[in-house]
């Protein structure tokens, strides 16, 4: 999981947004500041479609070297590379709808989905409440990439519709969200199974900032720092 902020994440393009949610995969290079370690980095960089597509066709490069002869029919045969990417790409590194809906029953799928809400429900609450915001929207924004056979790649970001704006998440918010929002049974290996059932890439799950309680807030302003 990788929680993004304008503290975690390299490139102001990425904060430039009109509305709530704000994607980012597919959409701008997520790369982190200091974040994470080498494995994050490099399931960031899988992620990158071209440099996926290159791999791909590796083989074709390599044989082009190997048989220098057959190097011009090789490079002339661009409906096989293409059906080398789609066997890649569709068929290997994602699953087809049949199998989609044979990961999760419906009755999990709301189980999982019901404890998403109230978890994150219950971290915009305190978000909100300790920074005593009451006007608008928090939206807990979780996407998660498709691909399957490789590790899940989550990113997770608190945004605001006033603005809009991605909330700079300190610390301690972002200690929050790593503790509370994935944990058995929703873990973040369960989140993605959720994700690939439903074929939602995006959860944007939102709080209105005027139903706190009074409760909530006291609680946030007598909270140790």
């Amino acid at each position: 999981m990788f929680i993004i902020s304008p503290d975690t994440l390299r490139g102001r393009a990425a904060f430039e947004f009109r509305q709530v949610p704000r994607r980012f995969l597919g959409r701008v290079t997520v790369w982190p500041r200091a974040e994470g370690d080498w494995r994050l980095r490099a399931r960031l960089i899988f992620e990158m479609e071209f440099l996926r597509y290159l791999v791909a066709l590796a083989p074709f490069a390599l044989a082009a070297l190997i048989w220098r002869d057959s190097a011009l029919v090789i490079a002339q045969a661009p409906l096989l590379m293409v059906l080398v990417i789609y066997g890649v790409e569709m068929r290997y590194l994602r699953l087809l709808p049949a199998r989609r809906r044979a990961l999760m029953g419906a009755a999990e799928q709301d189980r999982l989905g019901d404890l998403l809400a109230a978890r994150a429900r219950e971290v915009l609450t305190r978000i909100g409440a300790g920074r005593n915001l009451s006007q608008g929207r928090l939206h807990l924004v979780i996407e998660q990439s498709d691909l399957v056979r490789v590790p899940p790649l989550t990113l997770v970001s608190v945004q605001w519709d006033q603005g809009p704006c991605i909330l700079d998440l300190d610390t301690r918010e972002r200690a929050l969200i790593r503790d509370r929002l994935f944990a058995p049974p929703l873990t973040e290996a369960a989140m993605h199974r959720l994700t690939l059932a439903r074929n939602e890439t995006v959860h944007a799950l939102p709080l209105d900032l005027d139903a706190i309680s009074a409760h909530a807030r006291m609680a946030a302003l007598t909270a140790p720092a």
